[in-house]
């Protein structure tokens, strides 16, 4: 009987490789959509397994979410062509790959002990916080008017922060989230919005150049520009950390300067490129 059972797992198992064996090829040889979505529904199955390995660590929370939204959009990046976001995705796999060599040395010089899942996603969001949106800014100055709109963004960016500054400490009654930036205050968030409106009315009259999309970059920078202060300010939360750094007196570390242009480099970017 148990041989019986043996044998049939071994014809399913031989079955089953033959199919993926064939359907890989035949993917392959068609090429174009096919192919995309066979190889786009492979590394979803794969994605969501991981994921689910990665919430059985204990202390680890993941949103899978994310991954599978950003997953997708590399895969649309490849079906229209766009070398960009592929290289980009190149490098995010090398950068996780060479973690995970890290953490295969790791446990064999420590006898067990690996951190490779952790490590990684440490690793890779600190690219795509902070790397990726100053690799759009670089970009951006090679779009036609990129000058202009990269002195918009920063200005913007500033505008926002002394707006939100100023009107915090004057209005400020209504705590934003307490439990993530005691300081913020909602009039203060209404005025760093005022503040970067203005700063963008001034660039517009300096540069001559139309409203919009200058005054989109201006919400951008007036919302989203306090959402990425917002989570340097969570990184800190838990760290446990004042500042991210003391390399730049009065302000801490660079992180703590730069921490707005973050969001709103890499949302104007992508708004640029849908416009443009």
């Amino acid at each position: 009987m148990a041989g019986l059972k043996a044998d049939n797992e071994l014809r399913l198992r031989t079955l089953s490789s033959i199919a993926i064996v064939l359907v890989i090829l035949w993917g392959i040889n068609s090429g174009g959509l096919i192919w995309t979505v066979i190889a786009g529904l492979i590394a979803l199955a794969s994605l969501n397994e991981y994921y689910n390995l990665a919430g059985k660590i204990k202390g680890t929370r993941i949103s899978p979410g994310v991954g599978y939204i950003f997953s997708l959009a590399f895969l649309i990046a490849a079906v229209r062509e766009n070398p960009q976001p592929i290289v980009l995705g190149m490098i995010l796999s090398l950068c996780v790959c060479s973690v995970f060599i890290v953490e295969i040395a790791r446990r064999q010089m420590t006898r067990g002990i690996s951190y490779a899942i952790v490590n990684a996603g440490a690793v890779i969001s600190g690219v795509l916080y902070i790397t990726v949106p100053w690799t759009c800014m670089i970009v951006l100055r090679d779009y036609a008017f990129g000058r202009q709109v990269l002195i918009t963004l920063f200005l913007c960016t500033w505008g926002c922060d002394v707006g939100a500054y100023i009107g915090g400490k004057i209005f400020g009654t209504t705590k934003l989230c307490k439990y993530v930036s005691p300081g913020k205050t909602v009039q203060g968030f209404i005025a760093g919005i005022i503040g970067s409106l203005i700063a963008n009315a001034g660039a517009i009259y300096f540069f001559a150049l139309p409203a919009y999309p200058l005054i989109l970059i201006a919400f951008i920078c007036g919302i989203f520009g306090q959402a990425g202060d917002l989570a340097e300010s969570l990184i800190k939360r838990e760290a446990d950390e004042k500042d991210s750094g003391s390399i730049i007196p009065g302000h801490g570390g660079m992180l703590d300067r730069f921490d707005s242009i973050l969001f709103n480099g890499l949302l104007t970017y992508l708004v640029l490129r849908v416009i443009l």
